[in-house]
């Protein structure tokens, strides 16, 4: 008979790990209540076109990795590959407009994408990210990269290298799209086949190539800050200026474009300081003409994501302990069939007035029930007996130090404090 496993590039978030997504999900809390971040919950697909359109034809995530289906009302739909997108349309589709702007939105979301599994990146993953909808100025730029890293930093994550550049804007990135391509034009003889292929469809792909032998050819490359337009050169500097303010250290990655095509101006990532392909934790940038594409007026907007699952992988490397979720304080027993109409009366009571509590169920006897409590790592055992129970009385067994007395049932909860 067939035994039924996880899809591959999917996996099952078993108990003794959700301490790591409980931890991540308050912190996530935490920050965003603190900047004034507001959440928002999109649905899992949406029309495919509107990714088609947002991401871009020409990435790898259309082309390659989009979950697309016909539902039976024939409309052609797509599981969410990324968040921006779908804000941006919630943005639109409620009038999100009419609010004091900018409009500051965050979500915890799956997102499927069809690439191959690894360390930190699943087929179906999970994703946290903030939105600034409604600003230009670079000092929301600022404010997106501190979230960012105070948010890494609020989990104990440390030596991280945030990475940052300006790809310019519709009216300046013409012409570097050109010098990039002039540039690639004379080494596509040593390109890898999707390079050659980015080469003819979107050239700003090639700087964002993994192949060692193409990101060897990124040193040389034409660099975006060098033909930026006179407004991105005075954003660009002074967001530089305000991250100096905020005493947030950076480097000037030139290699830097990101992989969606929405992206305009300021992009950047955060790393921690590892080599490896698949080492970013998180990345962002702003999308000032992604609401006009998708139907809306010209606003500006910034945002990022990172990805809780690769949160995770570096919390466990760099040894980093979080706290434990609640577990169960009581195990109740009893030692045969009338004593165990009482243990589940008491164990109604005791979780009705909030204590965690177990009750063992089926015929094992008092000696099993309590290897299976000890098994469980609970702080008290309480075992209801015949004598006890003819006095309503209860034993209560400290787990811990193996100390153990004799309770009034009225008196127990007291005694549990």
């Amino acid at each position: 008979m067939e035994i039924f496993k996880a899809s591959r590039g999917t996996t099952d978030v078993l108990p003794q790990e959700q301490a790591y997504w409980r931890f991540i999900e308050q912190n996530v809390v935490s920050i965003c209540q603190r900047y004034g971040y507001e959440r928002l919950d999109t649905p899992a697909f949406e029309d495919t076109s509107l990714f088609t359109r947002s991401v871009g034809e020409d990435t790898d995530i259309v082309e390659k990795q989009m979950y697309t289906f016909r539902d039976k009302g024939g409309n052609l739909l797509t599981l969410r590959p990324e968040g921006t997108a779908s804000v941006c349309r919630a943005y639109i589709e409620h009038g999100m407009h009419n609010l004091p702007q900018p409009v500051r939105l965050y979500y915890l979301a799956s997102v499927f994408r069809y690439e191959r599994p690894q360390a930190g990146r699943l087929r179906q993953h999970s994703q946290f990210g903030c939105e600034a909808i409604g600003e230009s100025d670079p000092g929301l730029d600022a404010e997106i990269i501190d979230i960012t890293t105070q948010f890494l930093y609020s989990l104990g994550l440390k030596n991280l290298a945030l990475q940052l550049n300006s790809i310019g804007c519709r009216e300046c990135r013409p012409d570097y799209i050109n010098a990039v391509k002039k540039y690639y034009t004379s080494y596509s003889n040593v390109l890898c086949s999707d390079c050659k292929r980015r080469l003819l469809k979107n050239p700003l792909r090639l700087l964002d190539c993994k192949e060692a032998d193409c990101q060897r050819l990124t040193d040389s490359a034409p660099r975006s800050v060098d033909y930026l337009c006179s407004d991105c050169t005075d954003h660009y500097n002074q967001l530089r200026k305000y991250l100096t303010l905020l005493e947030i250290s950076f480097q000037e990655n030139h290699r830097l474009v990101r992989g969606l095509d929405y992206y305009t101006r300021t992009v950047f990532e955060i790393q921690p300081e590892k080599t490896g392909s698949q080492n970013t934790i998180c990345g962002g940038g702003r999308y000032d003409g992604l609401i006009r594409e998708l139907g809306g007026r010209s606003t500006p907007a910034i945002g990022f994501a990172t990805g809780i699952e690769r949160i995770i992988l570096n919390l466990k490397e760099q040894n980093i302990t979080v706290p434990p979720l609640s577990h169960t304080k009581v195990f109740v027993t009893y030692v045969n069939a009338n004593t165990k109409y009482e243990a589940i009366k008491l164990t109604s009571s005791l979780r009705k007035k909030g204590i965690n509590t177990i009750q063992a169920l089926g015929n094992k006897s008092l000696k099993a029930q309590l290897r299976q409590s000890n098994k469980l790592k609970v702080h008290y055992n309480i075992i209801v007996g015949d004598q006890e129970y003819k006095k309503s009385t209860v034993i209560v067994r400290n787990m811990i130090t193996s100390e153990q007395k004799v309770v009034s049932i009225s008196d127990l909860l007291e005694a549990l404090k």
